[in-house]
């Protein structure tokens, strides 16, 4: 069984390979995406292994399928870069990693919001030139204040109970309601007009959908508390960048601590610290102090790339013994 990897970093190589131990499939690590350009490096292998920001539209799909490939295996949780309506045409099954450590992704958006409120990059850069001064460092404390989850998947679960350790107060949203969880857990679910009015830290953890879409734009941010603070370590095109921009400029609301953007596929995992970036609203969101970036890595933790490979060889090694595939998208 032979199996092409797009978007291989060099973590993605080791773990792996390291993996692949065990199962002795015969590998191939490509840095481009898959796209219209690259699809046909996949010509002579069996199983094509894509990531987040690969495109496999119903061009890239009629491309492999005429390799004869019959299986697409994402190491990731999303696909909704993915054309499924088509991959089902053409007899192409996906399969993806659904669970590889919702913990990682949590912790990394309470991180990004720790160092957002308190200031710690401005931090940082003074004391890394030796200048220790506090004047402009004043930051907020979370105890006391309310949190909305909006998704409470595994991954908003656990971004509940990071918080409630905090001391905030839980609300949240989901159009399936885990009322159990909730009633452990002391959360109160509202509508989502209530959700943007009465928090004060705003957690995005749900998938990617026409319906979601721009969940969070001018409408939803006129509804927010101007100190409000969003975090996303979720999906870029849940937020409406521009409208974000525009809030933060005219200091509608607090700030953002992002892991993704919804323009990220041109420059993330990517180095464009040489480069013009032409995004004018990535770049000026970056520019913002109250804004912290980073670049789609809540997933990147040890134990989740571990997880990922053992998960993605397992869905391979289904499909080849021609099991059911749990794991399939449908």
């Amino acid at each position: 069984m032979r199996i092409i990897f797009y978007s291989a970093e060099i973590y993605d190589k080791e773990v792996f390979t390291k993996v692949n131990e065990k199962f002795g499939y015969d590998i191939e690590f490509y840095e481009c995406c898959l796209d219209r350009k690259t699809a046909a490096k996949a010509r002579d292998f069996d199983v094509v292994c894509a990531f987040v920001n690969d495109k496999l539209d119903e061009k890239v799909l009629t491309i492999l399928s005429s390799f004869g490939i019959q299986l697409v295996a994402m190491r990731c949780a999303g696909y909704d870069n993915v054309n499924t309506e088509i991959a089902n045409e053409l007899g192409i099954r996906i399969v993806r990693v659904p669970d590889y450590s919702p913990y990682a992704v949590a912790e990394h958006g309470a991180a990004l919001l720790l160092a957002l409120i308190r200031k710690l990059p401005q931090a940082c850069a003074r004391a890394k030139n030796m200048n220790f001064e506090l004047g402009g460092l004043v930051g907020r404390e979370l105890h006391g204040l309310t949190a909305g989850i909006l998704g409470t998947g595994k991954i908003g679960q656990i971004m509940a109970s990071i918080l409630r350790g905090f001391g905030m107060n839980i609300i949240a949203h989901d159009i399936i309601e885990d009322t159990k969880w909730a009633k452990e857990n002391d959360v109160k679910y509202v509508d989502l007009e209530d959700l943007w009015q009465k928090s004060d830290v705003i957690s995005i953890h749900c998938p990617l959908t026409v319906e979601t879409r721009h969940i969070v734009g001018h409408a939803a941010i006129r509804s927010m508390k101007n100190n409000a603070i969003i975090v996303n370590v979720s999906r870029g095109a849940l937020i409406d960048s521009k409208a974000l921009l525009h809030a933060l400029k005219d200091g509608q609301i607090g700030g953002a601590a992002l892991d993704v953007y919804e323009g990220e596929k041109e420059y993330f995992f990517k180095d464009w610290s040489t480069k013009i970036v032409e995004d004018d609203t990535l770049s000026r969101l970056m520019t913002l102090p109250n804004v912290i970036m980073t670049g789609h890595q809540a997933f990147l933790t040890d134990n989740a790339l571990m997880n990922i490979a053992n998960t993605t060889l397992e869905n391979i090694k289904g499909f080849e013994n021609g099991s059911e595939l749990q794991n399939e998208v449908s």
